[in-house]
């Protein structure tokens, strides 16, 4: 049995010259390190807590913290600081400060709240780590949970005050997560403003601020269930990233945030 902890630790960075699509010359860091192993019999935990935050300590903070990463960190005068690239270093760093007793299986970076990158071996350590990077958006928009293929009783008693006609509305989250081989010259799994414009065309444009049943040729026959919508988002972004010229990564997840309690995600299965 295999159980994972997580510790954070926030440093900040700068860089002497801003890196391509990132208008900012530094960033307040939040590094999140999992770790995972068995649970030992006599002290009834994986690792010391202390442990982990020594690692976070020398092989994070005390590296990075402060400092110019383009000039005054050695991997980096010769390698762009991408969160990407920055994650990469994270794991080498961390993953030789622990024992054969707890692996490293995981280190998160968040640059900002709405973008992080992750390097993980939680579901395939005895394959080469992924890479993620996932990207959140929201929009507002209406909808009406009515199915054609219910009698108006049906919808009534299935959906209930969703089914009013009028339909009411949400300010939807969306994270939109990517996978694949980084760029080797920009470091990037990919240019986060094509992301942006991509996203714009395919999801915000045709839905902020609409009627999903009648103002959206995607929903008109459809029934805009945030599990449709969910999978709707992952079938026209898929397609749209798979025309991207050059691109090394592809989709890998889509999550929907309809409320603060409903979340939903797809992995295109």
């Amino acid at each position: 049995m295999t159980m994972y902890l997580r510790r954070r630790a926030a440093f900040s960075a700068g860089l002497s010259q801003p890196l391509p699509g990132d208008p900012g010359r530094g960033h307040d860091y939040l590094c999140e390190l999992t770790v995972g192993g068995e649970i030992h019999a006599d002290t009834g935990m994986v690792i010391n807590i202390k442990d982990v935050d020594a690692v976070l300590k020398a092989r994070v903070t005390s590296v990075l913290g402060g400092k110019l990463l383009d000039t005054e960190v050695a991997a980096f005068r010769d390698l762009p600081p991408t969160p990407e690239n920055i994650t990469r270093f994270l794991w080498d760093e961390c993953r030789a400060g622990f024992g054969q007793n707890a692996r490293l299986a995981r280190v998160t970076l968040w640059p900002t709240p709405l973008l992080e990158v992750s390097l993980s071996q939680l579901e395939s350590p005895a394959e080469a780590p992924m890479i993620t990077v996932t990207r959140t958006y929201d929009f507002s928009a209406s909808h009406r949970l009515h199915s054609a293929a219910l009698s108006n009783a049906e919808n009534a008693e299935i959906f209930g005050k969703c089914n009013w006609e009028n339909g009411h509305g949400h300010n939807y989250e969306f994270e939109v997560t990517l996978t694949g081989d980084t760029d080797p010259q920009s470091g990037q799994l990919l240019d986060l403003s094509r992301l942006d414009a991509i996203v714009e065309e395919v999801v915000l444009k045709p839905y902020d601020h609409k009627h999903l049943n009648y103002d959206t040729a995607d929903f008109r026959a459809l029934n805009p269930t945030s599990e449709n919508l969910t999978k709707v988002i992952w079938d026209n972004l898929s397609a749209r990233l798979s025309a991207e010229p050059l691109s090394q990564s592809h989709l890998y997840r889509v999550a929907v945030r309809e409320t603060a309690r409903n979340y939903f995600e797809y992995y295109g299965e």
